[in-house]
């Protein structure tokens, strides 16, 4: 990049008789390079936040708890602490009904050693599917800013290189040009080093 000198304030924006149209031309790039880059990133993020935050509302209301209970005994020995560290649980299979009468069967993980009978609570969606426990309120804004602040950063990017990418263009067409005039002009001044 060539040496421009000291910093000014909107130089691109100021009057000059020196400016070309390539200057101005460039710096219709970068501001517009800047606005496009801010009102996509900020809308995409706040378009993927409210949407993230309403699925994970709509789970909260739709997902249930039921209660399920244990098909067979589960591996492994409740009483037994050296094999298995605390808290840890294994996976085993469990029986449930909804409400309209239905029996439904799925893998959850319970501590080790469970009696068959024994109870468990799964969260199960409007189909009786079994799911997550959902999330709560604060848990989902948490997770929905997280998501959509990504996804604005990531949709700020696209035009904040393309406005790069083109701008560099400019800059090495710019330069080219200089090197065209300078092989015109260059010898008219006389002695030339090297």
């Amino acid at each position: 990049m060539a040496f421009r000198g000291p910093r000014v304030w909107l130089w691109r924006w100021r009057r000059n008789p020196l400016k070309r149209g390539a200057d101005v031309l460039e710096a219709w790039v970068v501001l517009g390079a800047w606005v496009l880059t801010v009102i996509a990133g900020v809308l995409a993020g706040l378009a993927v936040t409210w949407s993230v935050e309403r699925e994970l509302a709509r789970e909260r209301v739709e997902w249930r708890p039921v209660v399920a209970r244990l098909t067979d005994q589960a591996p492994g020995t409740s009483d037994a602490p050296s094999e298995k560290p605390r808290g840890e649980r294994v996976w085993a299979e469990v029986r449930w009904s909804m409400a309209d009468g239905s029996a439904h069967t799925g893998q959850v993980r319970v501590p080790p050693g469970s009696t068959f009978g024994s109870p468990v609570t799964v969260w199960t969606d409007p189909e009786g599917r079994l799911v997550s426990k959902p999330a709560t309120a604060s848990q989902a804004r948490l997770r929905a800013a997280l998501i959509g602040g990504l996804i604005g950063v990531s949709a700020g990017a696209v035009p904040f290189v393309g406005g790069r990418v083109l701008r560099g263009r400019l800059e090495r067409r710019r330069m080219e040009r200089w090197d065209a005039e300078w092989e015109l002009l260059g010898p008219l001044w006389g002695r030339t080093t090297g």
